[in-house]
């Protein structure tokens, strides 16, 4: 069993993205919504392998609950931070706040939401800003 998991994570590594879709609607139903290649390739690696040699122990599960959740990128810099750059030669600042992040008046639930807004284009939001390389 183990082997034909083996073999199967191995295929999973060489499907493109349609083909890993149609694979999970075959396993699981209605695929996610994900346009990640190596994202989609990871988590159906992940379900088939948890089939067969379970999923994430008591003691992880417990741990991933205790930590709650995930504060988006940049929340970390404190409220009332900016974060400046030349977009298309205007300065653009946004403000670190509570609920997310503030630009042009408007409040955005992470930096990646708030550089789609800028640019009209999908952006990594740290990247965007800087806050990564």
């Amino acid at each position: 069993m183990s082997e034909d998991i083996d073999a199967l994570v191995e295929r999973i590594a060489a499907l493109d993205l349609a083909k890993l879709r149609d694979l999970w609607r075959q396993r699981y139903g209605a695929p996610p919504q994900l346009r990640s290649l190596p994202i989609m390739r990871l988590q159906l690696a992940w379900r088939v392998q948890a089939e067969v040699h379970g999923g994430l122990d008591n003691e992880t599960r417990k741990a991933l609950a205790r930590a709650g959740p995930v504060e988006p990128e940049g929340k970390e810099l404190g409220i009332g931070a900016r974060l400046t750059r030349s977009w298309k030669g205007k300065r653009v600042e946004v403000v670190v706040e509570e609920e997310g992040f503030r630009w042009d008046g408007e409040l955005y639930p992470s930096l990646s939401a708030t550089a789609r807004a800028i640019t009209g284009m999908r952006w990594n939001g740290p990247r965007f800003f800087g806050l990564r390389q």
